[in-house]
């Protein structure tokens, strides 16, 4: 049995991808038997936390209220983990929170481990901050390269990590609950409410921010609203850019933050998934997606690079191109057999990516840091790189 500490800027059940990935993680570690505790600026009422959860002091985060930036320093949380003597760290996001578990790590000789969920050098380009991508990819490399490993979901991402000089690297994918996202919660009267005349729907799913290739999405559909009127949007999700979004995308359907069973209802009862974002260092929801039996239309860039198989369960896109897009949604739209043949595929290729595997390599990874780090001493354990695939 081992005592795993999580940490994470916020701890709210299905916010986000990357919380959905993290409580899977808490969840099969209390099913092998493990002690877990965690950490983050946003927690939920103790009521529904399933376990032992630590709320540390932050910032609201500028431009996404839903989200707090956590205080730099350990001196909020050294004490509970004194008390709790993890075996093992595990950092979720490269938020002060995450140096800060590094900091205590390195003080009191805890390994520590990490997860690469999100891709964020990528963001301030959507800010007009372009100029300091080098530096935060100096920041991530300081961060992780501190680390004892960090995991990474999809090979695309991890080559463009270690090719910045990030080392310690282990292909660990993400995978999806099979049980929650799938063809049978598909609804005739969901899809009522969004197109009474039952055309085919495209749906999105993200957070509604900048950097998830907004303005492509929305272009994409003022070109094929100039072609057609034979289709449906829906658009799923909540953030600072929804009321623009809203503007620029007249006659979709926005329905707001989803999650659990409502999140599900609205995948099946789709037909076609756009994911136009180029930032992704997986893409969770397009797995969601698959699994639900739609067709995704995808960047061909980046984590979701590393899920679709070109015109066998999805289909690939020039980044940054709506024209493009709409050129491949278009052909969906216009061939519904080949469309549900690639449906029912993306169902299969959805299937490969089970938790129960990918969770008994993530503890396995555990076991062998661990007795790496004690067999090498204290500080960081230079082991071997690996690329599990």
């Amino acid at each position: 049995m081992m005592k795993i500490a999580h940490f994470s800027a916020t701890l709210q059940p299905g916010q986000d991808g990357v919380t959905r990935v993290i409580y899977t993680m808490i969840e099969g570690a209390l099913a092998r038997g493990h002690d877990v505790m965690a950490y983050g600026a946003l927690v939920p009422e103790p009521i529904q936390q399933i376990v032992p959860m630590v709320k540390v002091p932050s910032i609201v985060l500028p431009l996404q209220k839903a989200y707090r930036i956590p205080l730099p320093g350990y001196h909020a949380f050294a004490r509970s983990l004194q008390k709790f003597q993890p075996d093992i760290l595990h950092i979720n996001s490269p938020c002060p929170l995450g140096h800060a578990a590094v900091r205590y790590g390195l003080d009191y000789h805890v390994p520590v481990v990490a997860t690469y969920h999100t891709h964020f050098p990528t963001y301030p380009r959507y800010y007009k901050l372009g100029t300091i991508e080098a530096m935060a990819w100096k920041i991530l490399k300081n961060l992780y390269n501190r680390v004892d490993r960090t995991f990474v979901p999809t090979k695309p991402i991890l080559d463009e990590l270690r090719d910045h000089g990030i080392v310690r690297l282990e292909y660990l994918s993400n995978g999806v609950d099979l049980r929650l996202f799938n063809p049978a919660y598909r609804s005739t009267a969901w899809r009522r409410g969004i197109t009474p005349t039952d055309k085919p729907i495209l749906l999105f799913v993200s957070r509604l921010v900048w950097e998830k290739d907004l303005r492509v999405l929305a272009d994409m559909y003022t070109i094929l609203r100039s072609r057609r009127d034979d289709f449906a949007m829906a658009v799923v999700g909540d953030g600072h850019a929804r009321r623009e979004l809203e503007v620029l995308m007249p006659g979709a359907a926005f329905l707001g933050f989803q999650k659990g069973t409502t999140l599900a209802e609205s995948y099946a009862s789709s037909d076609i998934f756009i994911f136009p974002s180029t930032t992704e260092t997986f893409g969770l929801v397009t797995l969601e997606a698959m699994a639900s039996g739609l067709v995704p239309v995808a960047a061909n860039v980046g984590g979701t690079a590393g899920i679709i198989q070109e015109r066998q369960s999805g289909m690939f896109v020039a980044p940054l191109d709506p024209k493009d897009l709409a050129d491949n949604v278009e052909w969906l739209l216009d061939h519904p057999r080949e469309r549900n043949e690639m449906a029912q595929r993306a169902i299969i290729r959805a299937g490969h990516f089970t938790w129960e595997k990918i969770l008994n390599q993530l503890f396995s990874s555990y076991e062998n840091v661990v007795e790496t780090y004690r067999t090498s001493g204290s500080g960081i354990a230079r082991h071997v790189e690996r690329n599990v695939s």
